[in-house]
């Protein structure tokens, strides 16, 4: 089997090609879907999508098919299917668009310092680490959460739970950035 091709990177290209159907899900015609429906799938392909996150590397690393390609696939379609998400909420008024612009604007500093680290040959120093997993573990709790934009179980709205959470995640994502950005700074300039 070729070394871009196994079972976890085929989760992650899914990942991928979930990001049309689940924006183009939000903007079905309502004569196709109400918008209690479109809201209800796409949260349900967002968990989907979430679930395929954690599998593809729980996979790779019990069948030991890790690869440098699936390492650069699997961050890139998480940041893809969030930044999907937040501006579709955005859009809605389901979410403040500062906390979409503090979002996607930490993704797009990171993987930018993550490629000048590689440059110089000190990727290791801006791996992956417990802050950004816990900012991706928040985000993908959150935004559900918006996406039902309902009452669960007769019991709450949805809604203003996830400002609640999508907030705790744009500071954690702040915090995360802050803690890569030290890390960066360490490493001797070449």
């Amino acid at each position: 089997m070729s070394s871009k091709f196994n079972l976890p990177i085929l989760l992650t290209w899914l990942r991928v090609a979930a990001i049309p159907l689940f924006v183009a899900v939000l903007y079905f015609p309502e004569d196709w879907l109400t918008e209690r429906q479109a809201n209800v799938i796409s949260m349900w392909i967002f968990i989907a999508a979430a679930v395929t996150d954690w599998a593809d590397g729980y996979l790779a690393r019990k069948w030991n098919q890790t690869t440098p390609f699936g390492a650069f696939l699997d961050p890139v379609a998480d940041k893809l299917m969030v930044a999907a998400a937040m501006i579709v909420l955005t859009e809605k008024g389901f979410v403040d668009p500062f906390a979409t612009l503090i979002i996607i604007s930490r993704e797009i500093t990171i993987s930018a310092l993550r490629e000048w680290m590689a440059s110089v040959g000190q990727s290791k120093s801006v791996a992956v680490n417990m802050a950004g997993k816990l900012k991706t573990v928040m985000q993908l709790v959150a935004i559900p959460f918006l996406l039902f934009n309902g009452v669960l179980f007769g019991l709450f709205h949805t809604n203003p739970v996830g400002r609640v959470l999508i907030w705790i995640a744009a500071f954690i994502t702040l915090w995360s950035m802050l803690v890569y950005l030290k890390a960066a700074m360490r490493v001797p300039s070449t």
